[in-house]
């Protein structure tokens, strides 16, 4: 009899009060966004979420007016689309001759896509996060990228300077950060890409 009581008294707890005492603290103001996704909507119209970073693959890629994010270890080019569906790392250690290829590679890509020495390329727009879409990059990273941003939109390199500046942020490990998502909106908002789809 004690051990059914013992069952009861947990199914409770752990059944109704835990789970409803959650989704309580989630309701609470400041949280709720974080509870639901973080989604990101303009107009009205949920446009994705400042939690998960899906690089942005340009139509043409000679103009290519997006900030990117870093790769992803499920793309199947070394600089392609990750899948979202599928996120984690690539699992395989530093001098793993394959990653080093693959780090070789993007690099290349990279240095030739914003016009910059390999050695002008930052960590971590050439290794892949554990999670494959991290929503942030490096401040050197999106600096980085300011100058072809700037004449495949149109806007002034100050400009877009700016809107990198404010979307920097100490958010995560402490360290400064810049959400690619939240950027891509705000140069998208600030008149870029109106005639590119």
């Amino acid at each position: 009899m004690a051990g059914l009581r013992v069952l009861l008294v947990f199914t409770v707890l752990l059944g109704v009060v835990y789970p409803l005492g959650v989704w309580l603290v989630s309701r609470v103001p400041g949280l709720e966004s974080h509870a639901e996704g973080s989604v990101i909507t303009v107009n009205g119209q949920a446009v994705g979420s400042a939690l998960i970073g899906i690089d942005p693959v340009p139509a043409d890629p000679a103009h290519d007016p997006y900030f990117h994010t870093r790769p992803s270890a499920s793309a199947s080019t070394p600089l392609g689309q990750g899948n979202p569906d599928t996120s984690g790392g690539s699992n395989k250690g530093a001098f793993n001759p394959d990653l080093v290829a693959t780090i070789q590679a993007r690099k290349a890509e990279i240095a030739q896509r914003e016009g910059v020495p390999e050695s002008a390329v930052p960590a971590d727009a050439v290794t892949a996060s554990a999670s494959g879409v991290d929503p942030d990059i490096s401040v050197a990273y999106a600096d980085l990228q300011i100058a072809r941003v700037a004449r495949d939109t149109g806007l002034s390199e100050q400009t877009v300077r700016r809107l990198v500046q404010a979307n920097t942020s100490g958010d995560g490990i402490g360290l400064p950060g810049v959400n690619v998502v939240k950027l891509n909106l705000a140069v998208q908002a600030a008149g870029a890409h109106s005639d590119r789809g």
